[in-house]
């Protein structure tokens, strides 16, 4: 691992193709990091009320930030373990699973590159 970054969460991550001013000298392949959370029952009664009266849910933005953030942290995990400095053309996606719809699934994916 290059000495600039301490470990892979120091990793550019972008979702732009290449990095601005940092020629890509090898390309890794395609990495993923995906991160699946449940709904809470009494977290959705709140955010339920909170929609019917208006305003934000301040407790699923945080449910959808932080399952982003270890979606990208495990992306630039498995980046570092292919040998990888940096992860460039990043997609995040985010998906309702299961049968009732109470899951969130929340993948980023992007190419692991050595800059």
């Amino acid at each position: 691992m290059p000495p600039q970054y301490k470990d892979a969460r120091h990793f550019p991550v972008t979702t732009t193709p290449t990095l601005e001013g940092r020629p890509i000298q090898e390309y890794r392949g395609i990495v993923t990091g995906e991160v699946i959370v449940g709904a809470n029952l009494f977290r959705d009664l709140f955010a339920n009320i909170r929609d019917i009266v208006g305003g934000r849910s301040g407790s699923y933005e945080r449910i959808l930030r932080d399952a982003r953030e270890q979606a990208i942290a495990e992306l630039q995990a498995e980046a570092g373990r292919v040998g990888g400095n940096a992860v460039v053309g990043v997609d995040l996606d985010y998906e309702v699973i299961g049968d009732t719809g109470s899951m969130l699934m929340v993948s980023a994916s992007g190419t692991a590159v050595t800059i």
